[in-house]
């Protein structure tokens, strides 16, 4: 890190850079900060000054330059205190910063690097090195913005895969898949918060009838007219509805008691109703109705994912011994037909 000659105003190899920079110059001196802003300006980069530390926080915060050329010794704070000041209001983020000094002494370069500066000239500044260092710089900064899109095309490319693995093709609904790993963070959250959680799992009444007497197209679209009530009725951000398999549907309501569920299901059934999706070879209704069942808790220790599956399914087979077209909560021992 040496000099040869400072800056003048013959430099014939001074020609403007393909991919300009904003550069801030830090430099008590006047006369330094203008060589360099002059030699700068030919090299077609755009050129904002300081002459003191505090001023040029005010002006990097303003302005996000590409790089800064900082002059190590000012009066006041110095060079390596507004160093570390930058690299803590840009967490995740990186400017590239260079010293400026009169000597090199070791020391200095190591405080500087320390300091988190990257790299170190020694004043009155050789207009080639000075180049040469900007140039190897901005290859810097176009390779930690090329890696940056990597990092956002890898992030959209595994966002993707999700919806590939966890997401129902037919209903746009989580598969089972998406619905376990929903069902065990919302658990999780529940037994934490000593919160009330809600499970339901409910299926098409006759829905075998429906394909054979309608075409599995129609079965298909009627899929998706239940999936798009259920989109409607889980409106809420933790509120999650899965096609479990089939014609099996599954609601995790978090936030819910047993009260609030029941009322949740009913004006389900009420917003399918009004649909009145024809199923004539139903034993039921002459039109697409639900048999379903579900179970409240506040989760403990005990509770677990396989147990709350196992008391909604039951609930549902309860339902459907009742006589379908209903839902059937053991812990409030009434199904969705009967005011509770």
């Amino acid at each position: 890190m040496s000099s040869s000659k400072p800056l003048t105003t013959e430099e014939p190899w001074a020609t403007p850079s393909h991919n300009p920079m904003t550069v801030l110059v830090v430099d008590d001196q006047d006369s330094a900060r203008a060589v360099l802003a002059s030699a700068l300006d030919r090299m077609g980069h755009r050129v904002i000054e300081a002459h003191e530390a505090e001023w040029a926080m005010q002006l990097f915060q303003k302005h996000r330059p590409d790089l800064v050329l900082l002059d190590v010794a000012m009066p006041g704070h110095d060079g390596f205190w507004l160093t570390r000041q930058l690299r803590d209001i840009e967490p995740g983020s990186w400017t590239p910063i260079i010293f400026l000094s009169n000597q090199a002494r070791d020391t200095d370069i190591w405080r500087g690097i320390e300091a988190g500066g990257d790299d170190y000239l020694v004043k009155p500044a050789s207009p080639l090195v000075l180049m040469s260092k900007l140039r190897a710089m901005q290859r810097l900064i176009e390779m930690r913005r090329r890696l940056v899109e990597m990092s956002e095309e890898l992030r959209e490319a595994n966002e993707h895969l999700h919806g590939l693995t966890e997401i129902d093709p037919l209903t746009g609904l989580y598969n089972r898949r998406g619905f376990s790993r929903h069902f065990h963070r919302a658990l999780a959250i529940a037994r934490r918060d000593q919160s009330p959680l809600t499970l339901v799992l409910f299926d098409i009444d006759h829905f075998k009838a429906l394909n054979d007497n309608r075409g599995h197209a129609q079965g298909d679209a009627c899929l998706e007219q239940i999936s798009a009530i259920l989109k409607v009725a889980c409106h809420r951000s933790g509120d999650c509805a899965a096609r479990y398999g089939g014609d099996e549907f599954a609601l995790i309501l978090p936030d819910t008691p047993k009260s609030g569920a029941m009322t949740f299901v009913r004006a389900m059934v009420h917003l399918l109703d009004k649909r009145a999706v024809p199923n004539p070879g139903s034993a039921v209704a002459s039109h697409v109705t639900l048999s379903g069942g579900f179970t409240t808790c506040v989760p403990d220790a005990t509770t677990t994912v396989e147990g709350m599956l196992l008391r909604a399914d039951e609930a549902l087979y309860a339902a459907k011994a009742r006589g379908r077209n209903r839902f059937f909560s053991f812990e409030l021992q009434v199904d969705s037909l009967k005011k509770s």
